[in-house]
């Protein structure tokens, strides 16, 4: 990181010399994050940390990584804005000795709805985007039920209010269909309620995004999230693709329930908004670090307000976090994120899942603490680490979340969407 801010300087005063031939004074382009303070923010802070029991989190994390459905585990937990922990358990690989490390590479899933919902505010705060316009103005590849894509917003994709079924088409993209073909045909499907007034789960039309992104920055939507986002955050491990995961030096490979190694799929890496962002544990850390305002020279606190604000409520999801109910209550979506109340805070999160990787990170912005986790098999068990997690944040009694101590649930199903697992939230399908 310091060598490319070098690199960055050595390049600027090329520019000056040329343009002070030419009779010009240059602009120093003064960088978002001093390298020195994205430095600081990928270390480990152990003087920040204040209300989590570490020792105890670590013992309830080895004993998870030895769970017969668990693989792999790479866990991070900031507060007071610093990264304070973060760990690698288990394996990159069943039965191969490769050790998981905080290096270590993992998908994010449908947490990248998250990156969507910022490029895009990010763009319109440029004025590079309407976020109120309608999407067909930004995204012809994209068709409703009756012409509704001139009546919906990019605000609507992002929140999911498109009045489509949940899931739209999703089978079709793992049957190896073009998404901007199955954009094209949601216009056949029925609606089921007008773009802004319901709110319906979906990845296909959720990444007309991508495509928005791309028409306004004429960047592919990976290389614009690389160099608005990832690259000023000091992300170095984040890539959008298949083949971005396979070239880390450690990534984690998926598997099932049962710890049977799974084909790595492309289908959610061809919708890159909706699932399509990979990373070690330490960069989404970073990545939290910045939605809760830590890095406000890339995101500032109108735009982090602006996608976490509460647009749409999601009460149905209380039913599938039934088991978390004594905590969490108001539960609404934004610009790709979640929030809720938790024991009345407000927390900003979102899960993930695709075949094979599970996901989550959940924060509380205004103690700028939270927890970020990523696992290599379909099992749903570690999903209550949030929990555990913010219960220690806010002083809660302890509750067994993680079902370590206690009889666990029946097995989630696989679930081959880039979605949330049904317990989280998620729309997740059979």
């Amino acid at each position: 990181m310091e060598r490319q801010f070098q690199i960055g300087l050595a390049g600027f005063g090329l520019v000056a010399a040329v343009l002070a031939a030419a009779g010009q004074e240059p602009r120093p382009a003064k960088p978002a994050e001093p390298a020195a303070q994205l430095v600081k923010l990928a270390s480990v802070s152990t003087a920040d940390r204040r209300a989590i029991d570490y020792r105890a989190l670590d013992l309830r994390l080895r004993r998870m990584a030895e769970q017969p459905s668990v693989v792999g585990l790479a866990v991070g937990v900031v507060e007071n804005g610093r990264i304070t922990f973060l760990g690698g358990y288990g394996e990159t690989l069943a039965g191969s000795g490769e050790k998981v490390t905080p290096d270590t590479v993992f998908r994010w899933a449908s947490v990248s709805k998250g990156v969507a919902g910022t490029i895009v505010a990010k763009l319109a705060e440029q004025h590079k985007l309407d976020l109120t316009a309608p999407v067909a103005r930004v995204a012809p590849s994209l068709k409703l039920p009756g012409g509704n894509e001139h009546r919906a917003t990019l605000a609507d994709v992002l929140s999911h209010r498109l009045g489509l079924y949940r899931n739209a088409y999703d089978d079709k993209l793992e049957a190896g269909e073009s998404p901007a073909s199955i954009r094209r045909n949601l216009a056949s499907l029925a609606s089921l309620c007008a773009p802004g007034t319901c709110w319906s789960y979906q990845n296909i039309a959720f990444d007309a995004a991508s495509e928005a992104v791309a028409v306004a920055t004429n960047l592919p939507y990976e290389e614009a999230v690389a160099r608005i986002l990832f690259r000023p955050l000091g992300m170095s491990s984040a890539t959008m693709s298949r083949a971005g995961l396979k070239r880390a030096q450690s990534w984690a490979r998926p598997h099932s329930v049962g710890r049977r190694p799974l084909e790595l799929s492309d289908a959610y890496y061809r919708v890159p908004a909706a699932g399509g962002v990979n990373s070690n544990i330490k960069d989404l850390a970073l990545w939290m670090i910045a939605q809760t305002g830590g890095m406000p020279g890339v995101l500032g606190k109108d735009l982090l307000e602006q996608i976490h604000a509460p647009l749409v409520a999601t009460p149905n999801e209380l039913r599938r976090l039934r088991k978390f109910r004594e905590r969490l209550d108001q539960p609404f979506y934004g610009l790709g994120w979640r929030s809720y109340l938790y024991a009345g805070h407000r927390i900003v999160g979102h899960r993930g899942g695709v075949n094979g990787y599970r996901s989550l990170i959940l924060f509380d912005p205004a103690r700028r603490s939270g927890v970020v986790a990523m696992w290599n098999s379909n099992t749903s068990q570690p999903g209550g680490l949030e929990f555990e997690v913010m219960d220690m944040l806010y002083g809660l009694p302890f509750r067994d979340w993680m079902e370590l101590d206690s009889k666990p649930a029946a097995p989630a199903p696989v679930v081959a969407a880039a979605d949330e697992e049904p317990n989280s939230g998620g729309e997740a399908r059979n």
